[in-house]
């Protein structure tokens, strides 16, 4: 890992931090658990961001630190399915239950399952978090759509890790690629997610 990458890791871990003291400032207000799980989303991505900067990349290859992570998009989606779409929340919880014990047990045992796992949970959270914002569009305020693009950029990250972590090669991405440009995808993707709940935060 480059210092560029570290700096940019702790823009990046900045930036999560600013996203949780918002939603726990919202919380203090409302008693909303929606925004419980969005500040959970966002406290581990600022907690892995450190232990990154901290380790370097190597600490991907944690099969804990792996299922740590997926906390993020679990947070996140969680949030949205109960803020937008509480019809289907309970439905979704149960899911993401087994997608988070489904790749904490093949990450720790070492199962050949991972490499199935992490990309179907990520793809799916990186979806709801990808299309949601659209598709409230009537609900949410303008500019909210910016969290969808920080969804993509999600489940393209988390999907892209499957693969380093996997030691399998994406597409024509090579892991070293990946690593090289995961960084700045973290950031990117924090951005967004940051330029669309401040919308929200401003409309409350």
């Amino acid at each position: 890992m480059t210092l560029l990458d570290r700096i940019i890791l702790l823009v990046t871990g900045l930036a999560a931090l600013y996203l949780t003291w918002r939603f726990y400032t919202r919380y203090s207000k409302e008693k909303k658990r929606y925004d419980i799980y969005y500040m959970m989303g966002f406290l581990v991505l600022l907690v892995s961001g450190l232990l990154l900067i901290w380790q370097g990349w190597g600490a991907l290859a944690s099969p804990y630190v792996l299922t740590v992570a997926t906390l993020i998009p679990l947070g996140i989606s969680m949030g949205l399915m109960n803020q937008y779409f509480p019809k289907w929340k309970k439905a979704y919880a149960w899911f993401a239950l087994v997608g988070l014990l489904a790749i904490a047990y093949t990450s720790i045992t070492g199962s050949d399952l991972k490499r199935f796992a992490v990309p179907i949970f990520h793809g799916v959270a990186g979806l709801i978090i990808f299309l949601g914002p659209f598709l409230v569009k009537d609900k949410a305020p303008k500019g909210f759509w910016w969290v969808g693009i920080g969804g993509a950029l999600i489940g393209i990250g988390g999907i892209a890790l499957a693969f380093v972590t996997s030691g399998s090669q994406l597409l024509f991405f090579s892991p070293e690629f990946i690593l090289m440009i995961l960084a700045p995808l973290l950031l990117l993707m924090t951005l967004a997610f940051a330029g669309g709940f401040v919308k929200q935060f401003a409309a409350d």
